[in-house]
Formats: C-alpha cells, structure tokens, sequence
C-alpha cells in the first residue's frame, strides 16, 4: 500500500483516479490546485504524485520546478494532460519528472505507470538529485518522452477513408471544434466527438468502446455522462 497524491484542478479526474487506486489498495489524497499541493508537501512525503500539467493558478512544470529548486521532489511523479507538447513533456523530463499519462487516461496505461512509478521510488534514495531522478527515469525506459506521438505522427495526414476511419458525420464534428472557445470547452468538446465517433462505430456496444478507449464500463459510463453524451443512441448496450 501506498500513497498517492492526486493534483489536479478538474473534480471528475480527481474522483475517478482516486477511485482507481483506491481500488488498488492505495491512500489517495487530492489536491485541486498547486497551492493546495504545496501545503500538502510540506507536511508529508507522498509515494507517488500525480500531477496536472494545465491548471489555472500554477501549472504543473512550474510546481515541479519549485519542488526541484527546493529539494522537494524526493518522490516519483508522473505527469498528466490532454494537450502537453512534446517540448513541455521534455522539459518536465529535464527537471525530474518519471512519466506521462494522456488525458483520457487509459487504465492499464494508469496502473503500469503506477506500478513502475512505486518500484523506481523505492529504488531511488530520498536524497536524489532531479537530475539522477530523471536519468533514472530514462534508464528505466520510463521517460514522458516515450509516451508521446512521435513529430512524423503529429504531422500525418489524415487517413483516407476506408476501412478504420472515422463516420463522416463525427469526422466533420470533430473539424468543426471552434479555436475561438476556452480551452476546457474545446477539450469537452472534442472528448464528446471522440467518444461518440467510438459508439456509433461500435454500432453502441459498451463493451467494445471500453476495449477501443481503454476505459472500465464504469468508468466510460461515468466519463460519457459528465460529458453529456447521449446514451439513449445506444442500441446494443453489450
């Protein structure tokens, strides 16, 4: 057993990583924004932290900095977000971070990444250094920057349609996402059209959108409403 502290600025993630690991057999505690995550490392050491990149008051690579610069980041962390760039995840890399996890976070992606998270911080002194934290994570094979798509992958065209790709309906929906919202609405939005491209692919089967976006049914049930999507087109639902 371990604990784990979750920073992250939206309820739902928080509710649903704690959840997860709670499941597990882990203490999880919370933490909505960089402030509260700092009152929390001054009193304890956590075994792992989870941490956001995006949040409103302080983001996540600026919190890591802190920690680093001072001699706080003892333990493992593993970064979190559904738009990092690469240049970001590198650098978050530089100054110590372990890993990276991509918003919707898949859950075995979760539990690995977890699972190697708490072997490499009981393998690693209290005392490293962020930079022999990060050479560590390198060696271990766990850098973030092997876990984000590659540049050729970033500037892939899109698929020709065929077998594989998207309906045209929900292609066109997801093109017609507006730059012009705040960046919360575009991720929602963009989510829904992801999602409900998987369900009317999967002809409304839970249970192969669960296998295809790597979610429990519990979990995509409870992703899928807070999104609004409408679960009466489901027609299967097995």
């Amino acid at each position: 057993m371990a604990t784990i502290l979750v920073v992250d600025d939206e309820m739902g993630i928080r509710e649903l990583l704690s959840e997860i690991l709670s499941d597990e057999g882990h203490v999880v505690d919370v933490a909505e924004n960089a402030q509260y995550a700092r009152d929390y490392r001054l009193q304890q050491t956590p075994d792992l932290v989870l941490l956001d990149i995006w949040m409103p008051d302080t983001d996540g690579v600026t919190l890591l900095k802190e920690w680093a610069a001072q001699g706080k980041l003892t333990m493992p962390v593993i970064m979190m977000s559904g738009h990092a760039t690469i240049d970001t995840a590198v650098e978050a890399t530089k100054i110590g971070a372990l890993n990276f996890l991509e918003k919707p976070i898949a859950l075995q992606k979760l539990l690995k990444a977890v699972e190697q998270g708490l072997v490499h911080g009981a393998t690693v002194p209290a005392s490293a250094s962020p930079a022999k934290l990060a050479a560590s994570a390198s060696a271990s094979g766990g850098p973030i920057a092997a876990a984000l798509p590659t540049a050729s992958a970033l500037n892939a065209t899109p698929a020709e349609p065929g077998a594989g790709s998207a309906p045209q309906g929900q292609a066109g929906q997801t093109a017609a996402i507006s730059f012009d919202i705040p960046l919360r609405d575009a991720r929602d939005a963009f989510e829904r059209a992801y999602f409900e491209y998987h369900l009317a692919r999967e002809n409304g089967s839970m249970t192969r959108v669960a296998e295809k976006t790597g979610l429990e049914r519990t979990h995509l049930y409870r992703k899928l409403k807070q999104l609004g999507v409408d679960l009466g087109k489901n027609k299967s639902g097995v």
